[in-house]
């Protein structure tokens, strides 16, 4: 079983901190690409900033590490959140940030393990990256190597089959070292989650696949280390309900449809990095 963490008071302001600069990172990149997907991208902030400066077991020296734990970002287009916690992290130069979609960048549209250093899993379809997660973690449990396996979900992916056979795979198989984070911001590419497919009542759902449920508010940073250190304290396959706001952080981008793949103009930049200081703690 995994070694529980601890934190302190003096951590999560840290990481408060760092959440406000991987949100400026994000509306940034997002800006300079003239393309991407800000609002699943800010709604998993929190999250995403919790796992690579304090949970994970990673070395940014040896990105392949086998005994790293691993993160499996299976909503994909999220991938600003996740270039801007690994080149804030030491993966890679943070000036690269601003190469986002270009055609020879590391940091494609989707991730790519290929090519960006500190990447798990290469996405793009979704519903994928639950069903590699139970095979990392499984590989893990085999091979007796105590490593976690993190896999993130977007409310809207979890309409995909695929994601409950792995679901169901994961309980068959008692992977206790797997945890998956359902990033609830209720808001889909064609409007809200409910009105298209709900997936509700979600954490039902997860217990009913024999999962243990944890639910949190995903934008406080001190529920959020609790929900993951909980998580890695469970004897059975672990689902973290992260109750956010998509777009979190810029007002007028939040639980707006519109911002779940469109990029800031050059005023709304401006508009954004302003609101995102005034919003955080420093």
């Amino acid at each position: 079983m995994a070694t529980p963490f601890y934190f302190t008071e003096r951590d999560v302001e840290r990481l408060e901190k760092q959440a406000v600069q991987i949100r400026q990172d994000i509306v940034t990149m997002i800006h300079a690409a003239k393309a991407g997907h800000p609002g699943g991208s800010l709604s998993a902030v929190e999250m995403v900033t919790a796992l690579y400066f304090h949970v994970m077991n990673i070395d940014p020296q040896n990105p392949r590490w086998e005994d790293r734990d691993r993160f499996v970002l299976s909503k994909g287009h999220s991938c600003p959140v996740l270039y801007a916690a690994l080149a804030r992290r030491g993966y890679f130069d943070p000036a690269l940030l601003t190469t986002l979609r270009e055609y020879h960048s590391i940091l494609q549209g989707h991730p790519d393990m290929n090519k960006c250093p500190g990447v798990d899993m290469t996405a793009g379809s979704l519903g994928n990256g639950l069903s590699v997660g139970v095979g990392m973690a499984l590989s893990g449990k085999l091979h007796h190597q105590d490593y976690m396996t993190y896999v993130m979900l977007g409310d809207g992916e979890i309409q995909e089959g695929m994601v409950w056979e792995a679901a169901m795979a994961a309980n068959h198989h008692d992977l206790k070292n797997l945890v998956a984070i359902v990033d609830c911001n209720g808001v889909q590419i064609n409007g809200w989650t409910n009105e298209i497919m709900t997936v509700e009542p979600i954490a039902d759902k997860w217990r009913g696949f024999g999962w243990k449920v944890v639910e949190v508010n995903g934008h406080n940073m001190k529920d959020v280390l609790t929900a993951l250190h909980t998580a890695k304290t469970m004897r059975h396959p672990t689902a973290i309900l992260m109750r956010t706001v998509k777009g979190k952080g810029v007002s007028f981008m939040e639980d707006d449809s519109k911002w779940h793949g469109a990029a800031p103009s050059d005023e709304e930049l401006v508009k954004a990095i302003s609101e995102i200081k005034e919003g955080g703690v420093v």
